[in-house]
């Protein structure tokens, strides 16, 4: 029997449109998903709405609408954000779906027939915007301890679920199989918790009507926590589908947000022992995605949009960024700023420019076509193979044991090493020998190296895999798998196809920077001429980013007769860079000359065009001026060092 792996995100719950947190869950679910499909194994993905409740029905009542016509409305909202995310569930579980009533009624009666749900009177401490019960030890200050809110006081006839009974039973699970709470921190803490004491579940409600009848008293309606919780067995057609049921149950993974481990490692494992049903493989609690250090929250008005992000950056650089900047299971932080850095530094320095200058040196020494590689190998060739040849299988097992980033970092240090790679080889220089073969071998292990990065990267960035593919001249990438991550898959006489830097460099707001004078008090000291033969460390050298530019483009600036505007290919983007050269060279005198520019230069306005960069040049003590140049041999895009 092959393997199989079923994962879901928690159901999520209406009373608003969904942020970038929900988008951090389902963004890992998919791509844990899509990876255990590459790998081979039969993948069940299910996400969904939680529609039920008090929160709900007062929200439509203030709107004006039902609560139908309410959810229906925002979960539409859910299903066009997932499609915007690329995000390919196999089911998808509303709460008001018949099929989910009938299995929420059937877990209730099952476990109501064998004595474990009585009817009693409930008279407690009930938060709303949490839909959680509280006893009045557990508050904080007579609020929620988990979202600070004021709770309400509530009395009524409620039906129980005897939770006391099942402590015991649930404390030697986890002590025997410690993999269903992970990470350890939150398996430590739902063992404390469980450990001070488990009050019986008051498991319906009579004050409102916005949810399931319970089957045998409909004055009651089921306790939304226990009507969500039963949407992992209506994926499966519980209780009519034997065949999805022994096929899929247990779950291999429910994955959620810390705030709600204690309803998936104390209520819902107790529920499915009362049902004599195995409980899931694991619960992982992953951390919070911060907003410039403080929780995201709808009241302190910080929520991010994810459409409004995919709108400005496209989805694989947030897709990437979600999983890479943050240790699965710690709290992340995100900004702008660092959203930007990262797409920067990793999708477009690196991963894009190794792509675009590889594929440029593959279109000047071999027309663009795949050549055969010589059979023997350098000691530094043999490094980049072994390493990339290596690697599938190192990512598998990052993501059996959930270390999205740290598999992300494993296939980064592939791309880094192919650029390294590049520079030590210098294929500019191997080109000036008579005897090809060793270009050859430079450039089918580069386009190789792509390949498999193409591969590796696919369940995670689908466009980026996709439009990597399609440069690299190849077909049928859905019908790959980890087995063609091996090294020399790669067709000789692959017909390459060139195109635009698959991640342009962004850049943040600029502003155009006045022009300032300076000032000087009568009284004040004189300006001291700043010493030439200053010495910096290496460290400061470093922080300029250097690299080669092919001038494209020249031209005047109105009303600047000093200044010429150069339009530059760095090999990742194009850039304007602003010049007072004018003087010394004509612009037709300039085009096709490669450059040494500075690429980190802070962006800045010249008579109102924009300058991203500077060249460098040489003045003689006569005034000539002379830009500082390289031969053709060194592409675009080559850093200067």
């Amino acid at each position: 029997m092959s393997e199989r792996f079923y994962v879901t995100t928690p159901i999520y719950y209406p009373s608003d449109h969904l942020h970038i947190g929900h988008a951090y869950t389902t963004t890992v679910a998919d791509s844990l998903a899509r990876w255990h499909r590459f790998a081979g194994r039969e993948v069940y993905f299910v996400t969904g709405s939680d529609e039920h409740g008090q929160k709900i029905q007062r929200a439509a009542v203030a709107k004006g609408v039902t609560p139908q016509a309410y959810v229906d409305e925002i979960v539409a909202s859910f299903m066009g954000l997932w499609e915007k995310m690329n995000i390919k569930y196999d089911d998808f579980v509303r709460t008001t779906d018949p099929r989910h009533h009938k299995a929420v009624q059937a877990v209730f009666q099952k476990i109501y027939d064998q004595g474990d749900i009585y009817k009693s009177t409930y008279e407690g401490w009930y938060c709303t915007p949490c839909e959680t019960f509280w006893v009045e030890n557990r508050l904080e200050d007579g609020n929620c301890p988990d979202c600070k809110r004021p709770v309400e006081l509530v009395e009524e006839e409620s039906y129980f679920f005897r939770l006391s009974k099942y402590a015991p039973h649930l404390l030697e699970y986890i002590e025997a199989h410690p993999e269903l709470i992970q990470p350890e921190t939150r398996r430590n803490e739902m063992v404390n918790f469980i450990k001070g004491g488990l009050e019986d579940l008051c498991v319906s409600r009579t004050t409102f009507d916005w949810g399931i009848p319970v089957p045998f008293d409909d004055k009651h309606v089921v306790y939304v926590w226990f009507d969500a919780l039963a949407n992992y067995l209506t994926a499966l057609g519980y209780p009519d589908n034997d065949e999805m049921m022994n096929t899929w149950w247990p779950a291999d993974l429910h994955l959620v947000g810390k705030e709600i481990m204690r309803f998936h490692t104390i209520i819902w494992p107790i529920m499915l022992m009362a049902l004599d049903l195995p409980l899931p493989k694991s619960v992982f609690g992953h951390g919070w995605l911060l907003f410039d250090s403080d929780k995201m929250s709808k009241s302190k008005g910080n929520v991010v949009d994810p459409l409004v992000l995919i709108e400005e950056f496209g989805v694989d650089p947030i897709r990437y960024f979600l999983m890479r900047e943050v240790s699965f299971g710690q709290d992340g932080n995100f900004s702008r700023k660092a959203l930007i850095e990262r797409t920067n530094a990793d999708l477009a320095n690196d991963l894009g420019n190794l792509l675009n200058r590889t594929l440029s040196m593959l279109n000047r020494y071999f027309n663009g076509v795949v050549p055969e590689p010589a059979t023997n190998a350098t000691d530094v060739d043999q490094a980049l193979i072994d390493y990339a040849n290596s690697l599938g299988g190192v990512v598998d097992t990052c993501l059996k044991e959930f270390k999205l980033n740290e598999a992300l970092i494993k296939i980064w240090q592939l791309v880094g090493k192919a650029n390294k790679y590049v520079d030590e080889r210098a294929p500019w220089n191997l080109a000036k020998l008579e005897d090809t073969n060793e270009l050859r071998s430079v450039m089918y292990n580069l386009v190789e190296t792509l390949r498999i990065v193409a591969l590796l990267i696919k369940p995670f960035l689908p466009e980026t895999g996709e439009r990597m593919w399609v440069q690299l001249g190849l077909t049928d990438l859905d019908s790959k798998g980890l087995g063609d991550a091996r090294w020399g898959r790669l067709p000789v006489g692959t017909q390459t196809t060139k195109g635009d830097p698959i991640f342009p460099r962004l850049e943040v707001e600029k502003e155009e920077i006045p022009e300032v004078k300076p000032q000087v008090k009568k009284e004040s000291a004189p300006i001291q001429e700043k010493p030439e033969g200053v010495l910096v460390n290496i460290e400061d050298f470093l922080k300029c980013e250097l690299v080669v530019a092919e001038i494209v483009e020249a031209g005047p600036v109105e009303g600047a007769d000093r200044l010429l505007k150069l339009q530059v290919d760095i090999g990742s983007e194009k850039r304007q860079i602003v010049a007072g050269i004018a003087k010394h060279y004509a612009p037709s005198d300039l085009v096709g000359k490669r450059i040494i520019v500075v690429r980190n230069l802070k962006p800045a306005k010249l008579r109102g065009e924009l300058s991203e960069g500077m060249l460098l040049a040489a003045t003689a003590p006569d005034g000539t001026l002379e830009l500082v140049s390289v031969s053709d041999a060194i592409p675009a895009g080559s850093r200067v060092k």
